[in-house]
């Protein structure tokens, strides 16, 4: 058992570099199955998820090879399904992101619904809607016997796959991910409409494109994607990540510290940056870097409503949610893609904030509050960022267990908010 212990309340100064991006990084690694050849990925970021992805990697028997801290080299010449680590696949919520790899490569597989953070259901319907207007089938098997786990798996026959036209049902970004895998290593064009287009989504179809794949669209709603066979192998640099930046971006407005965020790129920011302006922050903004000039006071805003991109991402609507505690006046937090995202607020509330949440989607924050250090506890990746964000503007020691969800995509965070002059420290129990 570990946690961090904070004392709050200090100015920070500085800077703070960001990682590569979390959610770039693993549907990357597991397009590299896509092929035999080697290819080689640099600038990962050491973090929980993307660990237990290359382990899951290696299990089905692809080499693994680590040519340098951040860069890793795999090659999938042999692959074999029967040795999926299922146990692993369980735990992990991006292994979905096996299942267009996997059927992509392979004819038949079998692969367990995956885990992952507690934020509400997050069906797979559109997944399969998408792989199967591809020609693959996919149907329930009860269970098998794993470790002496029972475990949940679905059958996959991809025996007959084949591009297509395919409507996505939403804008899920990881069953465009999916899609894109699959559609990459078929010959022939397949269009996919309602495609989400983050900067992790263009960034795994630049990696197709260097794998042989002929894309366009990169960027836009629509990706018209011509499938080849026989991908090669190719080297890649992940993108920084554009949620690890806003998490930082947050902190130095809600912490009033003129922080600088090296590797922060402004064009995934948009509207990030301009809901923070609205709180009254700005920003010098450089070639490689975003400072914070902090306000003096901090003022509520009427809305921050988390859409799919460019709109503001759910993975920062709780670093939002904390930085309307110290803001005068009411701000209304609206979560319309996850309904178990507010499990954070019940933890401010602890260090007296003053919020209410009305329903699974909307909740309302009064500022500005003195929040005071507690025992708290995170319940997944974003809440632990946002209740550390809490803790360094709190009066007093907070303590915030649970704190496993947090290294998941953050890497050694204590350790690099330690240089900005934070008072942090990880207990080991």
């Amino acid at each position: 058992m570990e946690y961090f212990e904070i004392i709050g309340g200090k100015r920070l100064k500085g800077e703070i570099e960001v990682r590569g991006s979390k959610n770039a990084t693993t549907p990357i690694l597991a397009a590299c199955l896509l092929t035999k050849e080697k290819c080689v990925i640099s600038n990962i970021p050491l973090i929980e998820d993307v660990f237990r992805m290359i382990e899951i990697i290696e299990s089905l028997g692809a080499k693994i090879s680590w040519k340098g801290k951040r860069t890793v080299e795999i090659e999938a010449k042999n692959i074999d399904a029967s040795k999926l680590d299922l146990v692993a696949v369980k735990k992990l919520r991006s292994s979905i992101l096996l299942l267009g790899a996997l059927a992509g490569r392979l004819d038949n597989f079998k692969i367990p619904y995956p885990g992952g953070c507690i934020i509400g259901a997050r069906p797979l319907d559109t997944h399969f809607d998408a792989l199967s207007k591809m020609g693959v089938k996919i149907r329930d098997k009860k269970f098998v016997i794993e470790k002496n786990k029972k475990i949940d798996c679905y059958e996959v026959n991809a025996k007959g796959r084949h591009s297509n036209l395919v409507v996505l049902k939403e804008f899920s970004v990881t069953g465009t991910e999916n899609a894109m895998m699959l559609a990459a290593s078929i010959p022939g064009k397949t269009v996919i409409k309602i495609a989400a287009a983050e900067p992790h989504v263009e960034d795994l179809a630049d990696f197709l494109v260097r794998m042989g794949a002929k894309i366009k669209g990169i960027g836009a709603h629509t990706l018209e994607i011509w499938g080849n066979k026989n991908l090669k192998g190719a080297k890649h640099k992940i993108i920084p990540d554009a949620n690890e930046a806003a998490t930082f971006l947050i902190m130095g407005v809600a912490a009033r510290s003129p922080i600088i965020v090296r590797n922060a790129l402004e064009n995934n920011l948009d509207l990030v940056l301009e809901k923070l302006r609205d709180f009254g922050a700005d920003f010098k903004i450089g070639k490689n870097y975003i400072q914070v000039i902090p306000p003096e006071n901090i003022k509520a805003v009427s809305k921050v409503d988390t859409r799919p991109y460019p709109g503001v991402p759910t993975d920062v609507q709780a670093p939002f949610g904390v930085l309307a505690t110290q803001a005068e006046g009411e701000t209304f937090i609206h979560d319309s893609l996850y309904e178990g995202r507010f499990n954070y607020i019940s933890e401010i509330e602890k260090m007296g904030a003053r919020a209410k949440v009305l329903d699974a989607h909307r909740a309302i924050i009064k500022g500005p509050t003195k929040l005071k250090g507690k025992i708290i506890t995170s319940f997944d990746l974003r809440a632990g960022a946002s209740l550390i964000i809490a803790a360094l503007v709190a009066k007093g020691k907070t303590v915030i267990k649970g704190i496993y969800q947090v290294d998941r995509g953050y890497e050694r965070i204590e350790e690099r908010l330690s240089k900005l002059g934070a008072d942090i420290k990880r207990i080991k129990k």
